[in-house]
């Protein structure tokens, strides 16, 4: 039977195929875990410890975000001999109604399983996650970290759509994602953060933030984190009559639209069916045109948003990149980058960064904030 410590804090991010763990010390990382390619045949986990270094790889496949839990929680516990005294859970969207990060009471509960269908793909996953953990560790202080929480100040301006006020008040408005990556680099950049800034999450989703003074302002996803720009699987923003005529001329179902703009679409549409951002730059340069049309329609997506937001803001002092390809690919860097020099934007200037997403600990840092 493990002991109680009073410090230690387990952080965990799911993501729409992906799980990651983050073991703190108060806010020194004890492990980190990840587990990739959940429901797929073929995947991976992998832990390291504070030091970057792989204590454990291992090629194998997780049905679910919950056995991949058990699975990481198998492996990583063995190097520790304490239970967790909180446990943050990251929540893409907890619906109008939770808008900040909070413990999770019963009531807390009751309502971000009202909130499931503003985010389908991630909430009840997250939900599970949760009374997984409940059960686990039943004496932690169970954190709900929101990831619309950052955005919770945006100006009327951005939040509201252009459709009637009862809609409005329904929560049919913007709320935008992505927030513990956006926190965790405002707090990783502290006095460096000029006033005008724009953050760019990219990886499996993918979405930009315009911040005043360290302050979202506005966002590119909106009610959902279907849309934005482009996406591996995502469509982002379409004209709205694209779903009247699925729906009308198409004979779509609901279901079936829905599993389209989220499942076959972005630049698994475009490219033919792959996703992975490295692999789509190798058939880029090897000549595949599909390849080709995927990499720039993403890369012109996210330029576009950045000019966009360069209006928004009077010009823009940061350009941050981070997420999965944001942070690790030079080449979707300087693609997006180009043609920004007007800007005085481009790679190897002080005036854009590459930073990796600390989201894991934004949580474990949110968790400590109410012990």
């Amino acid at each position: 039977m493990m002991k109680s410590a009073h410090q230690l804090v387990l952080a965990i991010n799911s993501g729409s195929s992906s799980l990651k763990v983050g073991v703190f010390d108060r806010e020194t990382v004890v492990w980190n875990g990840l587990v990739d390619g959940i429901g797929k045949t073929s995947g991976m986990l992998r832990l390291t410890d504070g030091e970057g270094r792989v204590i454990a790889e291992k090629q194998e496949s997780a049905e679910s975000q919950s056995h991949a839990l058990s699975r990481l929680l198998e492996v990583g516990f063995d190097r520790i001999q304490h239970c967790p005294v909180a446990i943050g859970h990251r929540i893409v969207h907890g619906g109008p109604e939770l808008l900040e990060h909070q413990p999770i009471t019963p009531d807390v509960l009751a309502k971000m399983k009202a909130a499931e269908h503003f985010a389908p793909l991630h909430m009840p996953q997250a939900l599970s996650l949760i009374r997984q953990t409940q059960q686990m560790f039943p004496d932690a202080l169970q954190i709900a970290c929101f990831d619309t929480a950052f955005h919770r100040n945006m100006p009327e301006i951005a939040r509201r759509f252009a459709l009637p006020i009862a809609l409005h008040r329904r929560g049919v408005h913007r709320y935008g994602f992505h927030g513990l990556s956006y926190e965790s680099l405002v707090r990783r950049l502290g006095d460096r953060l000029p006033q005008r800034a724009v953050f760019a999450h990219l990886g499996s989703g993918s979405s930009l933030c315009a911040l005043h003074n360290g302050i979202s302002v506005d966002t590119t996803m909106g009610m959902t984190p279907t849309g934005g720009i482009m996406m591996a699987t995502r469509s982002g923003d379409l004209d709205p009559g694209v779903l009247l005529f699925l729906l009308r001329s198409e004979k779509l179902s609901v279901d079936d639209v829905d599993n389209l703009l989220n499942h076959e679409a972005g630049l698994a549409a475009l490219s033919g069916g792959e996703t992975d951002m490295q692999r789509l730059l190798a058939m880029q340069k090897a000549g595949d045109p599909r390849a080709d049309l995927a990499v720039r329609a993403y890369c012109t997506s996210v330029r576009k948003a950045v000019g966009a937001y360069a209006a928004l803001l009077g010009g823009i002092d940061l350009l941050a990149f981070t997420g999965g390809i944001g942070a690790h690919s030079a080449e979707i860097r300087s693609m997006v980058c180009k043609d920004l020099e007007f800007l005085d934007l481009f790679v190897g200037s002080d005036q854009v960064l590459a930073l990796p997403a600390e989201e894991e600990l934004q949580i474990a840092r949110t968790c400590l904030s109410f012990i």
